[in-house]
């Protein structure tokens, strides 16, 4: 080698070197980006604002929530994989483009972990079973027990083939070995009327659109599928609880940053996360919106994340669901 090409792969080295922490130096010094890959006003948009709101107190900067739906949450995903990974475009994940999504879609635009920096897992939303008030059953072993009874007589909706809500279903299904149909819909708003008339008579889903409904009467609240119970609906049972330890799923939220994201900036992004998220008054609007708030390491959500994509990947095959 040459002195000049010498010379030159030196200063490319120490440009390298000493790239990270220039770049990360002040972080932040504007506002960020935070890619919701769902539309405005659902319940994992209302999460993630209000988490930006405490967030960007304890980073010192706006956080600005730019949703981008479509495709079950993959297209904002992928803007936010092919993303610069300075930091300042981050991505309020899900449970459905990042775990769900690789076994679903033939193909993507992003591999999720190729693609994505973990940065912290925010909040969990179980999903509950709930049932029309028509079905004579009220726990879920005399759920499985009245479908065992009448096999493909029984119709649980969903929000659509591929969703989580769907797969939940299908998990159940599986594991309680029964045959029950499954009926999609466009949106939780079509399949309320079908299940309190009790044309559809299960249907798994998080709590806030269905809680009213079942304060009023109108629906029946069976099992959480969680470890532990829901303050929003204390009487409800765990899986455990309910004889089917392993009926477990929910729609999790997390923040991730592109691939290449210098460690430095993803530490300053976890603690001032984890700040925002030790606020009581954070805490319980996440709880108020049927969550769990987590709370991680990116480590930690990386094994987390590893083991949903495991989980699904099964669940999918198992079911043959394709996106549409």
């Amino acid at each position: 080698m040459n002195i000049n090409r010498l010379l030159v792969s030196l200063l490319a080295l120490s440009c390298t070197v000493g790239g990270a922490p220039a770049q990360s130096q002040g972080f932040p010094n504007k506002p960020i980006r935070l890619i919701v890959p769902y539309p405005a006003g659902e319940s994992i948009d209302s999460v993630a604002r209000l988490t930006a709101q405490h967030w960007s107190a304890a980073l010192g900067q706006p956080i600005v929530v730019d949703n981008r739906g479509g495709a079950g949450g993959t297209i904002g995903t992928e803007a936010a994989a092919k993303a610069p990974n300075d930091g300042y475009t981050l991505l309020w994940g899900n449970v459905g483009p990042l775990a769900i999504g690789p076994s679903l879609y033939k193909k993507l635009g992003y591999d999720v972990v190729k693609d994505f920096a973990p940065v912290s897992q925010i909040a969990n939303l179980p999903f509950v079973l709930f049932t029309s008030p028509v079905l004579p059953a009220n726990t879920l072993a005399e759920v499985t027990a009245y479908a065992r009874a009448n096999p493909g007589k029984l119709n649980f909706g969903s929000t659509g083939v591929g969703s989580g809500l769907h797969l939940i279903g299908e998990m159940y299904k599986s594991q309680a070995g029964i045959d029950i149909v499954h009926v999609p819909y466009k949106g939780v708003a079509q399949a309320l009327p079908e299940m309190m008339a009790g044309r559809v008579q299960l249907a798994f889903n998080t709590i806030p659109a269905f809680l009213p409904h079942v304060k009023a009467g109108r629906l029946k609240a069976v099992v959480i599928t969680a470890n532990t119970r829901s303050p929003l609906l204390p009487e409800v049972p765990t899986s455990a609880e309910a004889g089917m330890p392993t009926l477990i799923g929910a729609s999790w939220h997390g923040v991730l940053a592109p691939a290449g994201t210098p460690k430095e900036i993803l530490a300053r992004l976890q603690q001032t996360l984890a700040a925002a998220l030790a606020v009581s008054e954070l805490r319980n609007q996440i709880i108020s919106q049927g969550a769990e708030p987590v709370g991680s390491t990116p480590e930690e959500f990386g094994k987390f994340m590893a083991g949903e994509l495991a989980k699904w990947r099964i669940v999918v095959e198992a079911s043959g669901a394709r996106a549409e």
